[in-house]
């Protein structure tokens, strides 16, 4: 199984790092849209000609046009050798009318609008033929010679999409070229309500397993003594936490019978009693919906809750850094899977 770690970093500090996580033997990089441009630290790194695979994970697409997000990503492709892929997600309500000033409408239609109009623009601009994209929320007819790159000498770049619900997640498996799952669930909500959406997707699209990368991601507190581990705890406390207090979440808790948690979490979130938010998450919880121990025991538990549906995992370290011989073990023993 292949590693994704978290590039995070700044734009004008991406290379540095970027060098340091690719000589620990990760398969890729990714990027989140927080408090940076989630595209920028890739280009730096695709320019610097660092080989590891890049992708955003995710790039939030409501806010943006379709064009623009396949322009980025046929520069991306471009600019990293064919190692490019273009994670897409919608984000809440508030997010995207508040902090981003757009438009908010029913989050899967839209997504599927925009997954496939970012792949009739990459498709058109591949294969010559005509830009025909007429949706209900975008359309893209006119495509003039001046603005068309011509066909990417790598291919068209995979689009992913990220969902956690099983309507997200079915318009991923519809429409997308992979599923990129929510890193808040537990192994028995991966079961029991990811796949089964899944299977839905796929069979209104016609395909199969096969032709649809499930890409797991995982919370991972880890390290090699009681104090490490205990360190790293802490920050994947304060990520379940915070996951928790977010309404669109609660099928994850229900799933594992903590649906009750969610409000409590929610009221203090809205007060700022982190340290009471931190305490809800039990050590349960944490190993249930996090990944905790060892460099060696994180990649075994990963490979027995996905091995067998994925060859690749996004794990995130919230909130710590573990030291990058750790990483280059955890690398290296999913790489034994």
């Amino acid at each position: 199984m292949l590693l994704d770690i978290q590039l995070d970093a700044r734009p004008d500090l991406a290379v540095d790092r970027a060098r340091e996580l690719a000589a620990t033997g990760v398969a890729g990089l990714f990027t989140f849209e927080g408090p940076h441009d989630v595209f920028l630290p890739l280009a730096a790194t695709a320019a610097a000609g660092i080989a590891t695979d890049l992708m955003t994970n995710v790039a939030i697409a409501m806010p943006r046009s379709p064009m623009h997000l396949a322009n980025a990503a046929y520069d991306l492709q471009l600019m990293s050798g064919g190692r490019f892929r273009l994670g897409l997600g919608s984000q809440i309500k508030p997010h995207i009318e508040k902090r981003y000033g757009a438009t908010w409408s029913p989050p899967a239609a839209r997504m599927r609008e925009i997954v496939l109009a970012v792949k009739a623009i990459l498709g058109s601009w591949q294969d010559g033929t005509p830009l025909r994209f007429e949706g209900e929320h975008t359309r893209h007819t006119l495509m003039p010679p001046t603005f068309v790159p011509g066909p990417n000498p790598y291919g068209v770049p995979p689009v992913l999409l990220g969902a956690l619900g099983p309507v997200m997640t079915r318009t991923a498996a519809e429409v997308a070229d992979g599923l990129l799952v929510m890193p808040f669930h537990s192994h028995r909500h991966f079961r029991s309500r990811t796949l089964p959406a899944v299977d839905e997707g796929l069979a209104r699209s016609g395909r199969g397993r096969s032709e649809l990368s499930i890409l797991p991601q995982a919370i991972v507190a880890m390290g090699r003594t009681e104090a490490e581990l205990e360190a790293a705890s802490v920050g994947v406390r304060g990520l379940l936490a915070f996951y928790g207090s977010t309404p669109a979440y609660v099928p994850v808790l229900e799933a594992e019978g903590w649906g009750d948690v969610q409000p409590e979490l929610n009221r203090l979130s809205k007060t700022g009693d982190l340290g009471a938010m931190f305490g809800l998450v039990t050590d349960e919880m944490l190993e249930t919906l996090a990944v905790r121990g060892t460099p060696e025991e994180c990649a075994a538990e990963i490979g027995r809750r996905f091995g067998d549906v994925a060859d690749r995992v996004c794990c995130y370290f919230p909130g710590y850094e573990p030291p990058l011989e750790q990483v280059a073990d955890l690398a290296a023993a999913l790489g034994q899977l």
